[in-house]
């Protein structure tokens, strides 16, 4: 068994989050979360760029229970690489109430593929955030993606909204759905109506095949929680705007958060500021994700 020993800086996921006052609709799904390790268990990657707390499948499932949720879609983290088996644990565990989106190599083998396929694995992410992975050429993403898509796969891909202008050729590119995180990290401090923002929103608007995920307000709040209300302006404009192509996530547990720890319970009661009436939120937390990971 390795021992692995956090960073010194890391948070803990909250421990005792609140319940929720905005109830999901029934079949609602968390549709961007992860699990870490338990490292003696699925030890994390040599070249990770940080050492989190344990965080497994137990712990999220008993979440999302608790915050009125019916089902997961687990990512890949950063911190355990291309090395998915904690994912397919997770996975294999949910009684078919998760799915997952994978870290791949180019060199990955079509048997792995199929193995992944199997265990509920509909996607694979591309992390271009520099602090986090080292980007790769153009050319190495897209042998990937020529691999994946016979599958129906999807590709999650992770950026600063400064990153968007030098990769838009790579994204507009892509043949699969493309479901970016995060909104792509907006500045909020910004304009909603701003260059910024309104080049993601360009983005979505002349590329149907673009989703987004309208989430981490915790990440991106310069007010911060509970309320998170400076972000509520730019995920209502997507969930408004492209009411069949966003989804939704807590995040937990948390990666690299570094000023504050996020009451999941909180997160999720920032869902009904953002998709305001019944239909938006049905879309949003059930029809949306069930269509793009379990082809309902």
């Amino acid at each position: 068994m390795v021992a692995f020993q956090k960073d010194a800086d890391w948070l803990d996921y909250c421990a005792n989050p609140s319940r929720p006052t905005f109830v999901p609709p029934p079949g609602a799904v968390d549709a961007h979360c992860h699990v870490f390790g338990p490292g003696g268990v699925f030890p994390y990657a040599p070249e990770r760029k940080y050492t989190p707390c344990d965080a497994g499948k137990a712990q999220l499932f008993a979440l999302r229970d608790h915050l009125g949720f019916s089902r997961n879609v687990i990512v890949q983290a950063t911190c355990h690489g291309a090395d998915n088996r904690a994912l397919v644990d997770a996975l294999q565990a949910s009684g078919g109430l998760a799915r997952g989106v994978a870290t791949v190599r180019d060199t990955v083998s079509d048997e792995e593929l199929q193995q992944l396929h199997a265990a509920g694995v509909r996607g694979v992410r591309f992390n271009f955030v520099r602090r986090l992975v080292d980007p790769k050429p153009d050319a190495y993403y897209h042998a990937i993606i020529d691999r994946i898509a016979p599958l129906g796969w999807h590709v999650v891909v992770y950026f600063e909204a400064a990153d968007l202008a030098e990769r838009w050729n790579f994204f507009t590119s892509l043949p699969t759905t493309v479901v970016v995180d995060h909104m792509g990290r907006p500045d909020v401090s910004q304009p909603v109506d701003g260059p910024e923002f309104q080049r993601f929103v360009q983005l979505m608007a002349e590329h149907g095949n673009v989703w987004s995920k309208v989430s981490c307000p915790e990440r991106l709040s310069r007010v911060g929680p509970p309320g998170y209300a400076d972000v509520v302006p730019f995920a209502r404009h997507l969930v408004e705007r492209f009411p069949d192509r966003v989804l939704w996530g807590t995040d937990w547990p948390h990666p690299n958060m570094k000023d504050h720890m996020p009451d999941d319970g909180h997160l999720v009661d920032v869902i009904p500021h953002i998709a305001p009436t019944l239909e938006l939120q049905q879309k949003l937390l059930v029809d949306n994700p069930m269509r793009l990971y379990w082809g309902a």
